[in-house]
């Protein structure tokens, strides 16, 4: 591969950002003793990122008093290879405030079938966030795609 690309940290405003013009991504949380990694749809708001997810779904049950779980969501080209990925860090709680759990399941439409009717909020401590960039090769020289 002749191009080349370079990884910048991005700050946690813009993770935040690139993570909201996303719908899906990635959580992971623990579940008896293992990882597990689920995609949920989600939003993004007021620095919390907000899923939706069935009772009887492991997070569900783990998130009752608080998790603490890993949410990922990327976007990236698989054509120019350039992109970005966000990594957030935070504890998952079951939202127990009826009038805004009504308010996020309007919101908030499962990309699958059946009754999600549990809203639970992942807090936002630690963001991470890279964009993946199309660079100039190290030594200056414009590279020119070969020919046939």
């Amino acid at each position: 591969m002749d191009e080349h690309r370079q990884l910048h940290q991005i700050s946690r405003t813009r993770a935040l950002e690139l993570l909201g013009s996303v719908s899906v991504g990635r959580i992971v949380f623990s579940h008896h003793a293992l990882p597990a990694i689920r995609p949920v749809n989600h939003l993004v708001e007021c620095g919390s990122i907000i899923v939706r997810a069935t009772a009887g779904a492991a997070i569900t049950s783990a998130s009752r008093n608080g998790v603490v779980v890993a949410y990922e969501a990327d976007s990236i080209d698989s054509d120019s290879h350039v992109g970005w990925s966000v990594i957030v860090l935070g504890t998952a709680r079951l939202l127990t405030d009826d009038a805004a759990a009504a308010r996020y399941r309007m919101l908030l439409q499962p990309w699958i079938s059946g009754k999600a009717d549990d809203v639970i909020t992942i807090s936002t401590d630690l963001v991470t966030g890279y964009e993946m960039v199309a660079d100039e090769p190290a030594d200056g020289l414009q590279r020119v795609p070969a020919t046939s």
